[in-house]
């Protein structure tokens, strides 16, 4: 992913921190999702540490690209997981002969074990800092 960024001060190490505007998941044209976007999640701003390997200053615009790949694996595991595992308890309750009420009470155990393994997930990334950003260019200065 490629944003645009402010750089707001610099750290030790050749990193800096750097002010992301946040951007609705369809860029907030609303002609393309047909609406719902918040003006709140559309103007605010996140701040992060990138690699600065540049020599960004603060005050500088930069270009600020970052791996996708720990933001998709959490998507997986916060939306995919728990319903494949409701899914399959359901399912594996059903063909064991249980009623559409106690499978549904099997589903549901497996949809809470996905969200606790999510959790589970979500902390052993943090950890790790799964993602990375970097700052490759200075678009213009303040």
């Amino acid at each position: 992913m490629v944003q645009t960024a402010k750089v707001t001060r610099i750290l030790p190490g050749g990193r800096a921190e750097v002010s992301v505007k946040r951007q609705s998941a369809c860029g907030h044209d609303c002609s393309k999702c047909g609406g719902g976007c918040s003006e709140l999640m559309v103007s605010s701003t996140v701040s992060v540490v990138a690699a600065n390997g540049i020599g960004a200053q603060p005050g500088d615009m930069v270009t600020v690209e970052s791996s996708t790949k720990g933001v998709l694996g959490a998507a997986v595991m916060v939306y995919v997981v728990p319903f494949l595992l409701f899914f399959i308890g359901y399912f594996t309750a059903a063909a064991l002969g249980l009623s559409g009420g106690g499978s549904a009470g099997v589903g549901g155990i497996g949809f809470a074990l996905g969200l606790v393994l999510a959790v589970l997930w979500d902390r052993r990334v943090r950890k790790q800092q799964s993602i990375s950003f970097r700052i490759t260019a200075i678009a213009a200065g303040d």
